[in-house]
């Protein structure tokens, strides 16, 4: 046996000694790499000899070959001119770089599917593809939440890697909402209508500054041109209450326009339930609150839109979405002001009822051109959208004392919020020779806010008006800006630089209760850089670094600045604050790629005037506490990201990493100095084993230890989302059995010391529900359609 496996490794290694490994590499006519292009090789002398391969995400194949022979070669990819060419192994060191022509025309047969990676590094983006997540959620905030990477608080914000939340974008613009109502949005928008998600924690000078945690860019599917095609989705999810949705896609495309319609319906239903219990100033007292909220709600999303290619240079778009929410919530508070020594001695006692009923409404229209200059990329894009969206609610509440005396009073209120936004922007792209490359533009945004506020009190049986929580406001914000940046490829070396220009112009105005104006008008430049370098290859694959710095702001959205108060329960109420300054970072990464997928980054976060949810004990009452923001001092963020994967296409797949964040603040609170340092970690995974060519089973959670979180310490918490995937019908209906939050365990404790505040509760919700997806996919598509990018299902023989 030993003999035969010697002569085995003898005869290979004379293979290996009369054969080369030869690399053939493939970009279109912008030099970008093609990826799954189908890549054939025949002997010359021996045509019944062939091998086949696909380009990897760089555009490579890779192939052992004898020395000194010719082959014949023969590449294709849907939407390129079928290529040809002549291998010669003979020459030593010769680089095989082929450029493929675009043809509306392509293969008439049908090849195979390979798998897109699920995170891709692209210059100082990550790009997440959503299609293994989408079977998994019932919605676009279901499928952030599942994105590796990425943490999302209960109340609705995403955090990259700063102690700032991110700003969301959808198709390129700034949602300028508050984190409740853009998780609204993003509820109602079904998960198969996203194309995919940029995730870019250090934006460039092309991007707004106001992005000092980063930015997540949500980008809808379009009319992709894949003929008449279409989906139906429907689907429920059961934990103590349940959810429920269906939708429709449609898409119809011809030679030179494109269109497309979404519509979706989703009704929602979920609890939350707290514990909280605050040290009074007063003497061996404490106040324990128990609440309890439910909180249905339903929503109607309807997407449109179409794009015209008028000549080979200029294209022409229009997008539309109309969305409507009905939110309503009930929530019940048991409250007791009890002897912290003697627990049986109970000084007041209550309970509070509170029913909120919301209605909001967006309308969000948007015309885009662009316009090439030439076949290398040169161009130049606009884009404008004006978004209106109004929010039309009601309060009521009834409070009951039973300690120290039977007495009771109740309220009502109604509110009316109304939002407007124009943005423009004209982006300009041009590429010179020796790989130079110059990006400039303007962009202005108006943003108008009016918020209107009325609320009674009812004591004894007799109705007023409640002063304290009637309120007007008007909110104004135009903020202008202008930018440049260059960059330049250098062999190994890639240099891009810019600055952005930004003045901003906000005036508020409350006239009701009192009147009082604040007004901001300044201007601030924010410099970029980036710098990337090729490190080294492993086996065949590049591993690249990157460097980048850039400063940025973080204004005050309208909820943080509006000073009405939202009553919560007799003893808390929230407020804005609209003397709020803007917040400035200076954020400084290295981070590693491997095969253009993001494996490491470590950075700073140099944070000034940081602003921030705190909790401040009513000056009239120790009683009563309220939640608003201040500007605090300046904090220091320590980060670093680990992430590792097994590359797709086997049939096991998946991602796992960890993030490793110091906070060091510094400041006052209450005229008070605060100081602290906190470290927190984080870890997250996602998992795809493929059993057959029909069924999958994926796994994704996430898991943080001793979360900061503003000035809340959380306890350990996550979440684990486990999902069974089945193809039926030639893999046009799509069945997912789904369990999320396995464990119960995205629920957590926390301490609260702040200022005069002691406290410590804890928080969980409806978060472990077992439900089933259904997605059927019909239609016409091109016959020329040979190769699927958004196939997951590994690389099989149709």
């Amino acid at each position: 046996m030993k003999k035969l496996f010697l002569l085995i490794l003898i005869f290979n290694s004379g293979i290996q000694a009369f054969s080369q490994k030869i690399q053939i590499r493939f970009v279109d006519k912008f030099s970008a790499p093609l990826f799954g292009v189908t890549v054939n090789l025949r002997d010359s002398l021996n045509k019944s000899f062939q091998l086949n391969n696909f380009t990897d995400t760089s555009g490579r194949a890779e192939f052992n070959l004898k020395s000194n022979s010719i082959y014949l070669l023969k590449a294709s990819s849907v939407g390129y001119r079928p290529f040809g060419a002549v291998i010669n192994t003979s020459d030593k060191g010769k680089a095989y770089i082929f450029t493929l022509q675009d043809d509306s025309q392509t293969l008439s047969s049908v090849t195979v599917s390979a798998k897109k990676p699920l995170m891709t590094q692209e210059d100082d983006k990550t790009i997440v593809d959503p299609e293994p997540l989408a079977g998994m959620s019932t919605n676009a905030f279901e499928l952030i939440e599942k994105t590796p990477g990425l943490f999302v608080d209960q109340d609705g914000n995403v955090y990259l890697n700063s102690s700032s939340p991110a700003r969301i974008y959808i198709n390129g613009r700034e949602q300028k909402l508050g984190p409740s109502d853009i998780a609204s949005i993003l509820k109602s928008l079904p998960p198969n209508s996203i194309e995919k998600i940029e995730i870019i924690r250090t934006p460039s000078a092309s991007m707004d500054a106001s992005s000092s945690g980063g930015a997540v860019n949500v980008v809808l599917k379009k009319g992709v041109k894949l003929g008449r095609t279409g989906t139906v989705n429907a689907g429920f999810n059961q934990g103590r209450f349940g959810n429920q949705f269906v939708g429709i896609n449609l898409n119809r495309s011809l030679e030179t326009r494109s269109s497309y319609l979404n519509l979706n319906f989703n009704h929602r239903k979920s609890f939350d339930e707290s514990a909280f219990e605050r040290v009074l100033g007063t003497e061996n007292r404490n106040l324990n609150t128990d609440s309890y909220s439910i909180f249905p709600a339903y929503s109607i999303f309807s997407g449109f839109g179409a794009n015209f290619d008028l000549s080979k240079k200029l294209e022409v778009g229009y997008d539309g979405r109309l969305s409507f929410n009905d939110n309503q919530s009930r929530i019940e508070n048991n409250s007791e002001v009890v002897n912290s020594v003697s627990f049986a001695e109970k000084f007041s006692q209550n309970t509070n009822q509170v029913e909120n009923n919301t209605q909001n409404y967006n309308i969000n229209q948007g015309v885009n051109a662009k316009y090439k200059f030439d076949e290398k990329g040169s161009e130049l894009r606009f884009d404008a959208s004006l978004d209106y969206f109004e929010t039309n609610g009601g309060q009521g509440y009834n409070t009951n004392f039973v300690i120290p005396t039977a007495i009771s009073f109740s309220g009502a209120g109604d509110w009316l919020n109304s939002r407007t936004l124009f943005a423009s922007m004209l982006d300009f792209k041009y590429l010179f020779p020796k790989k130079l490359t110059l990006e400039s533009g303007l962009k202005t945004s108006i943003q108008n806010f009016d918020s209107k506020t009325e609320y009674t009190i009812t004591r004894n049986g007799i109705t007023a008006k409640d002063a304290f929580r009637t309120n007007a406001f008007d909110y104004f914000e135009n903020i202008n800006a202008a930018y440049a940046q260059m960059s330049k490829s250098f062999g190994k070396y890639v240099l891009k630089t810019g600055a952005r220009l930004e003045n901003t112009v906000m005036k508020g105005r409350q006239t009701v209760p009192s009147d009082t104006t604040f007004s901001i008008n300044r201007t601030d430049l924010f410099p970029y850089i980036f710098f990337s370098r090729k490190l080294f290859k492993i086996a065949s694959y590049d591993l690249r670094g990157y460097l980048i710095a850039r400063r940025t702001i973080s204004r005050p959205v309208y909820e943080y600045l509006n000073p009405f108060p939202r009553f919560v329960d007799q003893y808390i109420y929230e407020a804005g604050n609209p003397s709020l300054r803007p917040q400035f970072t200076n954020n400084i990464e290295a981070n590693i790629s491997f095969d253009e997928r993001p494996i490491f980054a470590i950075g700073r976060n140099y944070v000034k005037d940081i602003f921030t949810s705190v909790v401040l004990q009513d000056k009239s009452d120790a009683r009563v506490s309220y939640r608003t923001y201040q500007n605090l001092g300046k904090n220091t963020e320590t980060y670093f990201r680990l992430l590792g994967a097994v590359p797709p296409g086997k049939k096991y797949f998946f991602v796992v990493g960890t993030m490793f964040m110091f906070n060091d603040y510094e400041g006052q609170l209450d005229n008070k100095p605060i100081t602290f340092s906190k470290g927190t970690w984080s870890f997250f995974t996602f998992h795809q084993l493929k059993i057959d060519a029909n069924s999958s089973v994926y796994l994704n959670g996430f898991f943080r230890t001793n979360g900061q979180q503003q000035f809340y310490e959380l306890s350990n918490f996550g979440d684990l989302d486990l999902s069974i995937n089945r193809q039926f019908f030639n893999k046009k209906l799509v069945v997912t059995a789904q369990m999320r939050d396995l464990f119960y365990s995205y629920n957590y404790s926390f301490t609260l010391n702040q200022g005069n505040i002691n406290a410590t509760g804890f928080r969980r919700s409806d978060s472990r529900r077992f439900g089933i997806n259904i997605r059927y996919n019909f239609g016409q598509k091109k016959k020329n359609e040979g190769f699927d990018m958004f196939n997951v299902e590994g690389m099989d023989s149709k």
